[in-house]
């Protein structure tokens, strides 16, 4: 008789991510998942499978979550500037004001895992992607109310900003000297003129 779980899937989920957000996948032990889930070893294989299962399943739960907060983000004003603005000073802020130099759990798996793990490159590539469009959509939508110029090229510019935003998000992981951030955001917005 197979008894039933004493452990919330999506709770112990969610603890997994922010163990591998916080200390990568290759530094994560199962021991830390484990007690971090609060579950055993056998509960962990039996529900995620092994250790890289439960990333793969993390990974995909944190890049849902991820699109939706940017998208909410971007729809949080009706000026494409200041939900641009807002978005930006949310890397550097880190989100809700917590843990910026956690960086991006994508943009850490694109440079951890993705050179050598093809499924992550392609979990990774599909949320630049996607990230990419929602910036595209928004400078479209600047570009028909008249906020923005129509000399601008959407797909361009929100390539740039992925880009921008990726790199933005590996320099926070290292603590930099909040003089050298302060104007970022601002000044990535420069790009929109």
């Amino acid at each position: 008789m197979v008894r039933p779980k004493e452990f919330d899937e999506r709770t112990a989920l969610a603890a997994a991510m922010q163990v591998f957000w916080e200390q990568g996948y290759e530094a994560t032990s199962l021991s830390d998942l484990t007690a971090r889930m609060k579950i055993q070893r056998p509960s962990l294989y039996a529900t995620f499978g092994g250790k890289k299962e439960l990333f793969e399943a993390a990974l995909r739960t944190y890049v849902e979550a991820s699109l939706t907060y940017v998208e909410t983000k971007l729809r949080s004003t009706s000026s494409v500037k200041a939900s641009l603005l807002a978005y930006f000073q949310g890397i550097i802020q880190g989100t809700e004001g917590r843990n910026p130099e956690f960086g991006c759990l994508c943009v850490n798996t694109m440079v951890e895992l993705a050179p050598h793990e093809p499924m992550f490159a392609d979990i990774t590539r599909q949320f630049q992607s996607r990230l990419t469009e929602l910036f595209q959509m928004r400078i479209e939508e600047g570009i028909r109310t008249g906020e923005l110029s129509k000399q601008l090229n959407p797909s361009s510019i929100a390539r740039v900003l992925v880009v921008t935003a990726n790199g933005l998000s590996v320099m926070m992981k290292s603590k930099p000297d909040p003089t050298q951030v302060e104007r970022v955001a601002e000044e990535i917005l420069t790009l929109l003129e």
